[in-house]
């Protein structure tokens, strides 16, 4: 059963998807990467459902071999995000939080690799569906609305994890990987959360 922070969390998700559609869908014109081309956060979310709907029907090594393929493209989403807006943002509260990212998620990136390797390599099924969602960031222009884009388009992609992250510690058996996903839900729980006050000022 999901606990009381990740059902609120979860609900928190699926609103934010919502009113991040436009940011998600316009990103060349806002932080300097773009998710998901013209199709928006609409897009992305049925995108990631389907994608969990994958995983809902895996166990044991199965599942945690796909859980790490799909981590693995969406932790380096998050990245190539964040080390965009750090090219461009003067808000000292946005470079902490985007050098954060890149420096905790690409340890975790490093993690992951390594565990896929005793798993005999990526689900490439899995990583690929999770690749083409994540696949339309690209380069751009910023403006003047960047570090609020930026945390808005960061909500609903920590979220997104979070929701993964859930499955695993209630699926997986590998201890590594349940420390892994207890580790993702803690530090991108606390982080939604700032970035929602942040918002809110």
């Amino acid at each position: 059963m999901n606990s009381p922070l990740v059902t609120l969390l979860t609900t928190l998700t699926l609103t934010s998807f919502a009113t991040a559609q436009m940011n998600h869908a316009n990103m060349t014109s806002t932080t300097g990467v773009t998710m998901m081309g013209g199709q928006g956060m609409a897009g992305s979310m049925g995108t990631m459902m389907r994608s969990m709907g994958g995983l809902d029907h895996l166990t044991g090594r199965s599942f945690d071999r796909a859980f790490l393929s799909m981590m693995i493209p969406h932790h380096q989403a998050a990245v190539q995000m964040s080390q965009a807006i750090l090219k461009s943002t003067t808000d000292p509260q946005i470079k902490t939080w985007a050098t954060a990212i890149v420096s905790d998620q690409n340890r975790e990136i490093a993690q992951m690799t390594a565990l896929l390797r005793a798993y005999g390599g990526p689900n490439t099924q899995m990583a690929r569906q999770m690749m083409g969602m994540m696949g339309g960031m690209k380069s751009g222009a910023a403006s003047t609305d960047k570090d609020q884009a930026f945390v808005q388009a960061m909500i609903p992609h920590h979220g997104s994890a979070i929701m993964m992250a859930d499955m695993a510690l209630m699926r997986s058996q590998d201890a590594a990987i349940l420390k892994l996903a207890q580790g993702i839900v803690t530090a991108q729980a606390q982080e939604m959360v700032d970035f929602q006050q942040y918002l809110r000022q």
